[in-house]
């Protein structure tokens, strides 16, 4: 059937129809692929923290002094003293800084 035998208003419809389907989604089920379903047994044992140490490594780095890294062995030493550091320096810089107060007018001798 030819499009010039058709009405226009059932021709329209046809090409409607076809436009339609050529805009539906390809299906991305399991059956339309070519993926075997595994079995929990058959993807093998699953190793704890096989990928630790590569994602520590990729995290903050920091370069010490040969002096520094025999007092500060491992990161959480470091960490330790940077935060006792830290403590100490939000607990003394009210101690140097100006007073708030405001000072007391003095009396007219």
């Amino acid at each position: 059937m030819s499009l010039s035998t058709l009405s226009a208003a059932t021709a329209f419809e046809l090409l409607a129809q076809e436009r339609q389907l050529d805009m539906k989604k390809a299906s991305t089920k399991m059956v339309d692929q070519d993926i075997p379903e595994l079995k929990r047994e058959q993807l093998g044992k699953g190793v704890r923290g096989k990928y630790l140490k590569h994602f520590m490594q990729g995290s903050n780095v920091v370069v010490l002094q040969p002096e520094i890294l025999q007092a500060f062995p491992t990161s959480e030493a470091v960490n330790k003293a940077l935060a006792s550091m830290l403590a100490f320096a939000q607990e003394t810089q009210g101690l140097t800084g100006r007073s708030s107060r405001t000072p007391r007018k003095r009396a007219a001798a």
